[in-house]
C-alpha cells in the first residue's frame, strides 16, 4: 500500500477528552512512518477540509502532542456543522475529496457523534466513485453517551463524573443552610433526547434517600402534578430537595419543558433552560425558595475532575482508528466493549458506520426506577465503572497546565475556495 497522509477533525462540542482520542491517532501514526506520511488536522473541524485550512501536526513536538492526553477543550478547534445529504449537496462532499487529493490525503479520521458518523460513511462511498479512495475510520466521542453499539463514549465517562461530584457537593451545601434558606436545589445538566448524564446525578447517593430525589429524563414524559407532589413531600420529609433535570425533559406530547424556539446548525431545537423553567414553577406553585445552576459547559470542559476509565478509553479509540486504517479497514468506528465477568474490563471492538450514522441509543427503561424520577440498580453497574479513577493534568501555581499548540497552516494548494 503506497505511503498516504491523514486528516483528523474534531466534530461537535467538545469534551474533557477528545484531545485523549487526537494524542492517540497522532501517537499511533507517528509509529507507522512507513504507511502514513504527514498528520494534517482541520481547522474547526470540517471546515479545515471544505476551505483547505489544514494544520501540519508535524510542526508539534512529541512532547505537546503528548500533553494533549490531559488537555480539554478541541486543541484544532470543532464546528457546529453537518454536511447535507449527497442529494442535497454533493458539491460540499466533492469538496472534501478534492483537497484530500491535493493533499495526498488516504485516511480520514473524524472524532464525533452520529452525524460525523454519517458524513465519516459518505465520504468512504463517494471517494471510491470518484476514483480517489479514501479510508474514513470515525472516532466516538459524545458526552450525551448515545451513539449505538459502543457500551459507552469517550467523554460520558468524565462529564458523568463531573455530574456525581458536583450533585454531591451541592446536596451537602443546602442540607446545611435548609431550615433557614434554600430549599430546593435545581442542577440542569446536558442530554437532549438521552437521559445518561442526568441519569450520572444518582452516582451521588451512598445511601437510600440521598440526594438527588428526582431525576428528570426525556425518555419519561414529565407530569407536573406528579413532580410537585414529590418535591413538596420530600421538602416535608427532609427539609430540602435535590432534582437533576436534563435539558431534553419533555412533555407526553414532545414539547420540551425549555423549548427556546429557535434551531442550532444541525437543526436541533434550541432549549432556554429546563432549570429556571422547574424554579419559577416551583415558586408559584409551592411558594419554597430555589437555588439553580446550570452546568453547561463546565460539565464538558472539567479536565481536572475526568475520569481515569474515561481518558484511557478515548486515548484507546484514537489509537485504534490507526492501527485499523492502517490494516486496510474502512467505514467502521472503534467501540468500547465491556467484558463480561464479575469485574468490570473493557476492550476495543469495531462496528460497521452503517449501522452507527444517525442512530441515537436512548436509556434503556430497566435502568429507569418504576416511577420515572431515579435510576434502578442495573442503571447503577452500569454507570459506576464508567467514572472510576483520577488523572489529574500537573499542576502550576495551583492551576492545571494544559497544552497549547502553534497549529500551523499548510500552504493552499487549490485556486478556488469554497464557500459553506
Amino acid at each position: 500500500m503506497p505511503k498516504k497522509n491523514a486528516f483528523y477533525a474534531q466534530s461537535g462540542g467538545v469534551t474533557a477528552v477528545i484531545n485523549a482520542s487526537a494524542c492517540g491517532v497522532i501517537e499511533a501514526a507517528r509509529e507507522h512512518p512507513d504507511q502514513i506520511g504527514n498528520v494534517y488536522a482541520g481547522l474547526n473541524g470540517i471546515l479545515g477540509a471544505l476551505h483547505e485550512e489544514l494544520i501540519d501536526v508535524s510542526q508539534e513536538s512529541d512532547e505537546d502532542i503528548a500533553a494533549l492526553r490531559h488537555t480539554p477543550s478541541g486543541a484544532f478547534g470543532s464546528c457546529r456543522y453537518k454536511l447535507k445529504s449527497l442529494e442535497q449537496n454533493r458539491a460540499e462532499y466533492e469538496r472534501l475529496i478534492e483537497v484530500f487529493k491535493a493533499h495526498d490525503i488516504g485516511y480520514f479520521f473524524y472524532n464525533g457523534g452520529g452525524d460525523s458518523a454519517d458524513t465519516c460513511l459518505k465520504v468512504s462511498q463517494l471517494s471510491e466513485k470518484m476514483g480517489y479512495p479514501i479510508q474514513a475510520i470515525h472516532i466516538p466521542k459524545t458526552v450525551d453517551n448515545d451513539l449505538p453499539l459502543t457500551d459507552n463514549c469517550p467523554g460520558f465517562g468524565s462529564v458523568a463524573k463531573y455530574v456525581a461530584v458536583s450533585t454531591k457537593e451541592a446536596a451537602l451545601d443546602v442540607a446545611s443552610m435548609c431550615a433557614t434558606s434554600t430549599k430546593v436545589f435545581i442542577l440542569e445538566v446536558m442530554g437532549r433526547h438521552a437521559g445518561w448524564i442526568a441519569a450520572a446525578g444518582a452516582l451521588a447517593q451512598e445511601q437510600e434517600g440521598d440526594a438527588p430525589h428526582i431525576i428528570l429524563f426525556p425518555e419519561v414524559a414529565f407530569d407536573k402534578e406528579k413532580f410537585l407532589a414529590k418535591v413538596q413531600q420530600t421538602v416535608d420529609q427532609k427539609g430540602y430537595c435535590v432534582i437533576v433535570a436534563s435539558e431534553g425533559a419533555q412533555y407526553a406530547d414532545g414539547t420540551f419543558l425549555a423549548d427556546a424556539g429557535s434551531v442550532d446548525a444541525f437543526g436541533h431545537k434550541q432549549l432556554g433552560g429546563v432549570a429556571p423553567t422547574l424554579a419559577n414553577m416551583i415558586k408559584s406553585e409551592l411558594g419554597l425558595k430555589y437555588h439553580w445552576a446550570l452546568a453547561d459547559y463546565l460539565q464538558r470542559a472539567a479536565r481536572h475532575i475526568a475520569s481515569a476509565t474515561d481518558v484511557e478509553q478515548a486515548y484507546a479509540v484514537g489509537r485504534s482508528a490507526v492501527e485499523m486504517a492502517v490494516a486496510g479497514q474502512n467505514a467502521i468506528m472503534p467501540i468500547i466493549v465491556r467484558n463480561k465477568g464479575p469485574e468490570y474490563s473493557w476492550s476495543v471492538g469495531e462496528a460497521p458506520l452503517s449501522d452507527v450514522a444517525n442512530v441515537e441509543k436512548m436509556m434503556p427503561a430497566e435502568y429507569i426506577s418504576e416511577d420515572g424520577l431515579g435510576i434502578t440498580q442495573a442503571g447503577r453497574d452500569y454507570l459506576l465503572p464508567l467514572i472510576q479513577g483520577e488523572d489529574y493534568p500537573p499542576y502550576k501555581d495551583g492551576v492545571p497546565q494544559y497544552a497549547k499548540l502553534k497549529n500551523v497552516l499548510v500552504e493552499k494548494k487549490l485556486e478556488k475556495g469554497f464557500d459553506v
